[in-house]
Order: structure tokens, then C-alpha cells, then sequence
């Protein structure tokens, strides 16, 4: 099909990504075709992308010669990291200055690049309403993320910055889902107070990815936030009552607790979420439900989400 533009995806098979190759696949009578970019080309995730025609090459985000073949010949490029793999903010500086490189080098017309706040546009190392964790960061798994928006400006790629949500599926993956407490009540904890936390489901970023694309270039340049939903703890542990048909109960807790958790990540997290309820405000405007739906049509809403997925969420 060599009329057809071919969009790069990192990290295919993915929550991000292969949600973008399935918009593509589910598509097709579109423009466009995908070519899914995985370290692993016989992993059985990659055999199954295979299988549906996709074509499957392989490349490491640490290795910039793989991603400049990887690159050769796209219209578009697909950019992502998993800080959750290694915990290291430079390693993802790194991983996106060898996409942005490979992406120049290659003339990609329109990179999207998945990405979130540097956290310290809003909260110097020097305040110490909250913790500076690895000596100069807020959170990790944010600032690493937006400080490489710099490699895909001074590259000069025609690029979308797109900033993500909480995701839904962190309640089936995560542990984040209802937990009996000692009373045998159900509750999720966050350190939101009553503040508003926005989430999406995680297929859905890759149906907003490929909304972007084909929209041309109308949001090339430009900072584009997605969410499925607006819900403050109280107002998610209501729509977990009414689709488990258990009750669920929102148990607030300061950041300070939320920090001592002990859990891989709990310090970075509990910032994250810190930083959500303090700024709430900018959280919530960049990412735009309406411009969100507008992107991409078939956005699902918390309760939504809920009603597919509620048999997948463990109960503890």
C-alpha cells in the first residue's frame, strides 16, 4: 500500500501505543498504515500485531542507529517512554533526544511526542511544600517527560506535545483498585482532598494519537492535554458503588501519608498526586474534556470504563 503514509509507533505493544496501531488497524479505509517499533520483534504481543498485517521491526530506545532505521520512510512518529521500567528520569532524557535525532534525520513530518509537566515550572526544588526526590527532581516521572520537550524543539521536528491522564487502568494494574479495610469496607485512598483528578482510559490516548494525526498539521507546534473524565476520590468512589454493586468509599489522606506507603514509586506518586490537587487548576484546563472528545469521538468517560472493565479489578 504505498499510498499510504506509514506512522512509526513506539512501544506498539503497549497500552499507548498499541492502542494507536488498533485505531489504525480498526481504520481502514484511512491514509495511513502502521509500522509497530518493539525491542522484542517475537514477543508474542509483536507476533499477534504480525498476524493482522502489521508490519513489526525492531529497535531499542537506548540504541539511536535501530530508531533511525526504524524511522526510515514514516510520515509520522509516535514517541514514548516507560519511566516505569528503570526509574530514571535521565535514561528517558536520553531515550527522546535519540527519537527526536532519528526523527530528524529520517524528515518525519509530524512526530507526536507523549509527554507530561515538568513539575518544577510550579514547584521549585527550593519549596518544600514537597519532597525533592533524586536530589532535583519533584516527580520523576513527570519532569523527565517534560524537560525532553526541549530535544524535539531544538531538532526542529514538526511536533505534538500530548500530555496524558491518570490512567484508569492503574486500578487493575496498579493496586490502586477498592481495598478492604480493617472494618471490611471497600475504599480507594488518594491525597486529593476534595480536588478533582483527571483520568482516561489508556487505549484511548492512542485513539487521541491517531485523532491528532489526521488532523493534519492543525496541531503541530502546539501542547495538547486528554482526558476522559473530571472526578474528585468522592465522586469516583460513587461510580465504583453503582457499577460493582458494592459500596466504595473515597479514604483522603495527606501526601505525607500517601509518601510512607512504602510501595515502588509511592514517594513519586504521592507528588504527582500532590502536585494535581495544588495546581488544580492548570491540571485540569490543559486537558480539555470537550477538545479531547472532539479529537478523538469515541472518548470513554470513568463510568464508561468502569461498566467494561469492572470484572478485571481485583478486589483485595
Amino acid at each position: 500500500m504505498p499510498d499510504k503514509k506509514i506512522i512509526a509507533v513506539i512501544g506498539a505493544t503497549g497500552a499507548q501505543g498499541g492502542g494507536l496501531v488498533n485505531s489504525i488497524l480498526n481504520d481502514p479505509n484511512s491514509g495511513y498504515i502502521s509500522r509497530a517499533i518493539t525491542r522484542n520483534a517475537d514477543s508474542d504481543k509483536a507476533k499477534e500485531l504480525s498476524k493482522k498485517g502489521v508490519e513489526v521491526v525492531q529497535a531499542d530506545l537506548d540504541d539511536f542507529e535501530s530508531l533511525k532505521k526504524a524511522f526510515q520512510g514514516a510520515y509520522g512518529a509516535f514517541c514514548v517512554t516507560n519511566y516505569w521500567e528503570h526509574y530514571s528520569p535521565e535514561k528517558e532524557n536520553k531515550q527522546a533526544e535519540n527519537m527526536a535525532k532519528a526523527a530528524k534525520e529520517n524528515g518525519v513530518s509530524h512526530v507526536i511526542w507523549s509527554t507530561l509537566e515538568d513539575t518544577r515550572n510550579w514547584i521549585p526544588l527550593s519549596d518544600d511544600r514537597m519532597p525533592t526526590l533524586m536530589g532535583k527532581y519533584k516527580v520523576p516521572h513527570f519532569d523527565g517527560k517534560g524537560e525532553s520537550n526541549k530535544y524535539f524543539q531544538e531538532a526542529g521536528v514538526p511536533t505534538t506535545n500530548l500530555i496524558a491522564s491518570f490512567y484508569w487502568d492503574n486500578f487493575i494494574y496498579f493496586g490502586m483498585g477498592p481495598k478492604k479495610g480493617p472494618d471490611g469496607k471497600l475504599s480507594i485512598t488518594f491525597p486529593l482532598g476534595d480536588m478533582k483528578l483527571a483520568g482516561i482510559a489508556a487505549d484511548d490516548i492512542g485513539k487521541c494519537a491517531y485523532g491528532i494525526f489526521k488532523s493534519g498539521d492543525k496541531y503541530i507546534g502546539k501542547t495538547i492535554g486528554i482526558a476522559g473524565d473530571h472526578l474528585s476520590g468522592s465522586e469516583m468512589a460513587e461510580k465504583f458503588s453503582k457499577i460493582l454493586g458494592k459500596e466504595v468509599q473515597y479514604n483522603s489522606v495527606s501526601p505525607d501519608a500517601y509518601r510512607s506507603f512504602g510501595f515502588p514509586g509511592a514517594e513519586d506518586l504521592g507528588n504527582m498526586f500532590q502536585f494535581h490537587r495544588d495546581f488544580q487548576k492548570d491540571h485540569l484546563e490543559v486537558r480539555d474534556l470537550v477538545r479531547s472528545k472532539s479529537i478523538n469521538p469515541e472518548l470513554k468517560n470513568f463510568e464508561q470504563w468502569l461498566s467494561v472493565n469492572k470484572t478485571k479489578i481485583p478486589i483485595e
